[in-house]
């Protein structure tokens, strides 16, 4: 007797660290989605992510801006599959909350300066991204005068 087997076609990508265009372009990925599940719940004020290098924390990082993420709202089909889709409590808060993500994984420079400028430039264009959002009135003079201009 012969079973037929369906051969799966899944590409295997090293150091990709987007969870969006892992799941958009069908690349190979080990479901980790149970973070959000265990984090939502311990209901923690603060959370410290430690992990050895190449261990996974800027995608799992990446996995909750687009869980969460109100930029994310309505894209569900990018954890349909995944163990946290399983729960109708989770599937309510896939893209309800703003998420502000910072990595500071391209600087680098020789020099506190340089690396200063460096994430300096990484707040601004984030903030950029949610100035729409932003009470521009709360902002002191200063402030406004670097994040306005």
């Amino acid at each position: 007797m012969q079973i037929g087997v369906r051969a799966l076609r899944l590409t295997l990508a090293t150091g990709l660290q987007s969870f969006e265009k892992i799941r958009t372009e069908k690349v190979f990925y080990i479901d980790k989605s149970n973070f959000i599940k265990e984090w939502w719940d311990r209901k923690d004020d603060i959370a410290l992510i430690i992990r050895p290098r190449r261990f996974g924390k800027t995608l799992n990082i990446s996995m909750l801006e687009c869980f969460f993420s109100t930029k994310y709202a309505g894209r569900g089909d990018l954890f349909e599959g995944v163990s946290v889709w399983d729960n109708e409590k989770y599937r309510e808060l896939q893209g309800t909350y703003p998420v502000i993500n910072l990595s500071f994984a391209q600087v680098k420079s020789a020099n506190y300066e340089g690396a200063r400028n460096m994430i300096c430039q990484i707040i601004t264009q984030v903030f950029k991204s949610f100035r729409d959002s932003i009470d521009m009135d709360r902002l002191d003079k200063v402030d406004k005068e670097f994040f306005v201009a």
